[in-house]
């Protein structure tokens, strides 16, 4: 059976908490901050920038511009964007860890990037926003009084990131094998969803 899931969620949806507990369910990697991680070592640039990346595509128009200026030295000698190199080193750490078949990653146009490996599920991970409003200021700590301009920077930042890079609709349902709707279900009923649907997918033939 292959063990390899990719999880894209809405902030607040709780979609990092329940790629953990995919990845303890089946014994498998989580790979989310461990990327950066990667990144850091693989691209050579510093881990702030990494970080940042997705976040700074919150406006659409000045993360295209930048992706058009700021160059550097890609891996192959050629000369990109900083954006773009970042792009391609996380590509490469995410194609890497898809040949090898296990996994639970979380974000980073994973389901893009993946798009060709047989087997892979990916999900999508959303919810009502008064639900989200109170995950994120329940179990992230976010402010209370900032928290809805928090999920709408993210959301818009993930969505802008993705678009840009994947020529494909951040959410849209074509791009999943399955949507979750925490509003409905806890961490933990997503997580057994998903493990369900992975054991049922993989023992049709």
């Amino acid at each position: 059976m292959k063990k390899l899931i990719t999880i894209s969620r809405e902030y607040g949806s709780g979609g990092r908490i329940i790629g953990g507990l995919v990845a303890k369910e089946m014994g498998i990697p989580v790979y989310d901050r461990e990327i950066i991680d990667m990144a850091v070592e693989k691209s050579g640039l510093s881990r702030e920038i990494i970080e940042t990346a997705e976040l700074r595509a919150k406006n659409n128009f000045s993360y295209s511009l930048a992706s058009a200026v700021n160059f550097s030295e890609g891996m192959s000698g050629e000369t990109i964007s900083v954006n773009e190199k970042l792009f391609l080193t996380q590509f490469e750490i995410i194609s890497q860890i898809g040949r090898t078949g296990e996994g639970v990653i979380v974000g980073r146009c994973a389901d893009y990037v993946l798009r060709d490996v047989p087997g892979v599920t990916n999900v999508f991970v959303h919810a009502r926003l008064e639900d989200r409003i109170d995950r994120a200021v329940e179990t992230y700590g976010d402010d209370p009084d900032k928290v809805k301009t928090i999920i709408r920077t993210y959301d818009r930042a993930r969505k802008n990131y993705y678009n840009y890079h994947t020529s494909q609709k951040w959410g849209e349902y074509a791009n999943y094998d399955l949507s979750i709707n925490t509003s409905h279900v806890d961490e933990e009923e997503a997580a057994h969803l998903i493990v369900d649907y992975v054991t049922h997918r993989n023992g049709k033939h």
